[in-house]
């Protein structure tokens, strides 16, 4: 029986976890609860906490205060190998000396568990990663997709309350990874695991979670969903980090509009009341103003500077009678490229006020 029996999900919480190293803090007041079943990914940017935080969930950083709690136990002091959680690391630490069926028992010789039970687990876990007859194969001779399952296999094998997951699939290439995000997220859903997943692909996070926590300088700025995080980010840091957005200082004109420059624009969204705005403008939300836009629609106006052809789209740079800088995405067909046009000509992009999104400069 794997994870998937509903009664043995568990829940996870951190409370106000703090990890510091002399003066500096790695991690500030951290606090997170992930629901049994749940897929929560991890995202920031280099130094922002994400290695700290799972080496707590892991048990391999001991947090300066605070508690972990999987489920109705805290683990806050237990050793890595009693916490009954599974890990997937970014080089997979496979076993290059042992085949594939000695890679993913070795947690049950870890812990001991009857050899006698070893068989129907380890049919079970190959079965899942769809893997059944490589039991004998050695590591050198999978591809690195079958050694990302493998490593997927030896972690849910003994049926583990919580699996972390530290960017698991940063070292394959696009096409393989993208492959995978979407074979890891229908795993998620066969099985019913309760995932933690550090990364610092957003698209990665955006793909595969339920929701996504923003980690910053040691804490969270915003713990939402995929789609609540890309179209209503809490600050201009959010706005920035997710999505190709470009921001744009704007001044409060009333509570939903907002000045850039000379031009007032519409927002379907209450303006924040916050002495420092930004208009997040998302690349795929505007569109060239053809005159078959819906009325009340935001207009900007600006000189195309340089486009760059990226193979499904073609990416529109232009600069707004303001001075600011834009830009916008074409799909590469036909009807896109019916409304290209070429640096030097004049532009007007429209931005729908559902779109037009105004955010407050990160604290």
């Amino acid at each position: 029986m794997f994870v998937s029996n509903k009664s043995e999900r568990v829940g996870v919480s951190i409370r106000s976890a703090t990890k510091s190293y002399g003066a500096f803090l790695a991690l500030n007041d951290v606090s997170l609860e992930v629901a049994a079943g749940e897929f929560v990914s991890i995202l920031g940017p280099s130094g922002s906490g994400k290695t700290t935080f799972l080496g707590i969930l892991g048990g391999f950083v001991q947090p300066t205060s605070g508690s972990i709690w999987l489920g109705e136990r805290d683990i806050t002091f237990e050793p890595p190998h009693k916490r009954d959680i599974g890990i997937v690391f970014q080089n997979y630490a496979l076993f290059p000396h042992m085949s594939v069926a000695e890679n993913i028992t070795f947690p049950l010789r870890a812990r001991r568990l009857p050899k006698s039970s070893w068989p129907q687990m380890l049919r079970e876990a190959l079965d899942m990663v769809e893997l059944a007859g490589y039991e004998q194969r050695r590591i050198h001779e999978l591809s690195g997709g079958q050694r990302q399952r493998v490593a997927l296999a030896r972690a849910m094998i003994f049926e583990p309350g919580l699996i972390l997951m530290d960017e698991p699939l940063s070292a394959l290439d696009k096409q393989l990874r993208e492959s995978m995000q979407i074979e890891l997220k229908r795993l998620h859903r066969k099985l019913g695991a309760t995932i933690i997943y550090v990364t610092h692909d957003q698209r990665e996070a955006l793909t595969m979670s339920d929701r996504v926590a923003i980690m910053n300088k040691g804490r969270f700025v915003q713990v939402d969903t995929p789609e609540q995080l890309h179209d209503h980010p809490a600050d201009s840091f959010v706005a920035r980090f997710i999505g190709e957005a470009t921001l744009l200082s704007v001044e409060r004109a009333s509570d939903h509009t907002v000045r850039l420059g000379d031009i007032v624009l519409r927002t379907s969204h209450a303006v924040p009341q916050n002495n420092r705005l930004h208009l997040a403008v998302h690349s795929e939300k505007l569109v060239v103003a053809d005159g078959s836009e819906v009325a009340g629609v935001n207009r900007l106006t600006g000189t195309v500077t340089e486009t760059l052809y990226q193979g499904e789209s073609i990416r529109v740079f232009l600069k707004l009678s303001s001075g600011d800088d834009l830009s916008l995405r074409l799909a590469s067909n036909h009807a896109g490229r019916l409304q290209l046009k070429k640096p030097g000509e004049a532009i007007t992009v429209a931005l729908h006020p559902e779109d037009t999104i105004v955010v407050p400069e990160a604290s």
